[in-house]
């Protein structure tokens, strides 16, 4: 019996809590045996793709996808997709973040950019809002009767990774809920000592890449950008379901 490594993709990929490993396909096979075949993706990425959302990846294969919503390792207690690597975006949003991905490049070669979520069906949104609506938490999650702009395909949680994939330190994690997180308290913060100089850096960095590729941020949670408006959103694009 002869032995393959079959490597079909070695990217770095952080944890929740920032720390990296890296994947690798070993696969023991015979001379006749058939290869591993392809995963299909999962329905929901049908779903969005019949809307005419875009993988973000599509659009910039450097851009890294780790979504956390995909394991119970969320505020929600519970998995809610189906797979932690791929998102997706309208179109245009995946053009901007392509853009920003290219400034940060620019600037740091050896970073990428991380995607955290994206677009999100307004069934995901339920189960969000449920864990939430009545505790003091629940200003972080955007009402399901209202929606959000996640539910259009129009904004994205981001952060950046260095050249082993570890994410940068933003002072928090990702889905913290705690004024930490707000990037219009940072000045305070720092002169508290509850964010440091290097990772109130990180955030700026992170917001000025975002912001020159057309996002704007929200001010209670330093790794969401938005690409339009609610209502802008609204008129222009479909609800996902």
């Amino acid at each position: 019996m002869k032995y393959l490594l079959l490597t079909f993709l070695v990217f770095f990929f952080p944890l929740h809590g920032g720390n990296a490993y890296y994947s690798t396909c070993f696969q023991s096979i015979e001379e006749n045996q058939m290869p591993l075949q392809v995963i299909a993706k999962p329905q929901m990425c049908s779903d969005m793709e019949a809307m005419g959302l875009v993988d973000v990846q599509s659009f910039d294969m450097s851009i890294r996808v780790v979504l956390p919503y995909a394991s119970d390792d969320n505020f929600a207690k519970t998995a809610l997709y189906q797979s932690s690597q791929y998102a997706y975006l309208q179109p245009d949003v995946a053009a901007k973040l392509a853009k920003a991905s290219q400034l940060l490049q620019q600037k740091h070669p050896n970073y990428r950019l991380l995607v955290l979520d994206a677009a999100r069906p307004l069934s995901v949104q339920r189960v969000m809002w449920d864990a939430v609506k009545n505790t003091t938490f629940r200003n972080y999650v955007a009402n399901p009767n209202k929606g959000g702009l996640h539910n259009y395909g129009a904004a994205v949680d981001v952060t950046i990774t260095d050249d082993l994939g570890v994410e940068l330190d933003m002072g928090t994690p990702f889905d913290f809920f705690g004024e930490e997180s707000h990037p219009t308290k940072e000045e305070t913060l720092l002169k508290q000592g509850k964010l440091t100089q290097t990772q109130a850096d990180n955030r700026r960095l992170l917001r000025k890449v975002m912001r020159e590729a057309g996002f704007s941020i929200c001010p209670m949670e330093w790794w969401h950008f938005n690409a339009c408006s609610l209502s802008e959103a609204k008129r222009r694009y479909e609800v996902i379901l």
